[in-house]
């Protein structure tokens, strides 16, 4: 009896420890699923220091975050964003300009990267600018004539950035005896306002649609050999895989279309808000009706 008994009791102990260690698996395996899902839900965009697209990254940070993503900023310059594209550290970026400003990029990334058909805004123009009382600066063709009124220079902005690029060719097509300053965005924003407080010439490289031309009477100069294209669009571009993993927000960047007046307040509530996100926010909160038709 007692050998049965022990026996009985080591089988029961056998047995306790198979059903212990067959749930710590199952709890194992589903802890496992849980973080997998979890990390499923985290996007990570690229983020430029320009006004536009500081307002559209923080926009579908808000989106998202509606929807249940975990969205995360990483700033970064044009060329940084790509490779981080290329090697995945990103997930995607919202803004390409086609067919002129980001060419290089696109010729150079298109088999690692994936640049979208799909345009968000379809009538985007760059060009120099000079303040619109400067009547006799007209076209590119007027600036070696006017040089020491410029003081030689261009005033820009970010180096490696597509228009900056496209700066450089143009000085070149047009034999410019002129220098191109990098610099960023705001501080280029901070000259062009400078000048024109004080009402002096300036040239500089912008684009739109941009907030600036809203707030100062600026002019496109003339460009007869179209160095900086015709009409441009802007597109997005996502990391190798991304719509495979990402099916539905995939789907809402290629439905997202924007027009003058609604990229426009965007970037008006997002530049007078103490904090991008939440300038972002009231934008979205307001719009619902848009949204709505992006990720339905």
């Amino acid at each position: 009896m007692n050998k049965r008994k022990t026996g009985f009791m080591l089988f029961l102990a056998i047995l306790m420890a198979a059903v212990l260690t067959a749930c710590g698996s199952t709890s194992g395996e589903d802890q496992s699923g849980s973080d997998s899902e979890e990390k499923s839900k985290e996007i990570t965009m690229g983020q430029i220091n320009w006004a536009e697209n500081i307002a559209i990254t923080n926009m579908w940070k808000v989106i998202l975050k509606d929807k249940g993503y975990d969205v995360k900023l990483k700033n970064l310059n044009m060329g940084s964003t790509m490779k981080a594209l290329e090697n995945g550290d990103l997930d995607a970026s919202l803004e390409i300009w086609l067919p002129v400003q980001d060419a290089n990029y696109l010729k150079k990334y298109k088999d690692t990267v994936n640049f979208s058909d799909a345009t968000w805004y379809d009538h985007a123009k760059v060009g120099l600018v000079v303040p619109a009382y400067l009547d006799d600066i007209n076209s590119v063709k007027d600036l070696n004539a006017h040089k020491d009124m410029f003081d030689g220079k261009i005033v820009g902005f970010d180096p490696g950035a597509g228009t900056m690029e496209v700066t450089e060719k143009l000085i070149k097509d047009y034999d410019l005896d002129y220098e191109l300053q990098s610099s960023s965005e705001p501080a280029m924003l901070a000259e062009i306002g400078k000048a024109i407080d004080d009402k002096e010439p300036i040239v500089a490289p912008l684009w739109s649609p941009h907030w600036v031309f809203s707030k100062y009477d600026l002019k496109f100069l003339d460009d007869p050999k179209k160095t900086f294209g015709g009409v441009e669009k802007i597109h997005h571009a996502t990391r190798q895989g991304f719509a495979d993993d990402y099916p539905e927000v995939s789907q809402w960047f290629k439905n997202w279309k924007m027009n003058d007046k609604q990229i426009g307040s965007l970037i008006d509530k997002v530049e007078n808000s103490e904090e991008p996100l939440e300038g972002a926010k009231q934008w979205v909160d307001e719009n619902q009706d848009l949204i709505d038709e992006w990720v339905k």
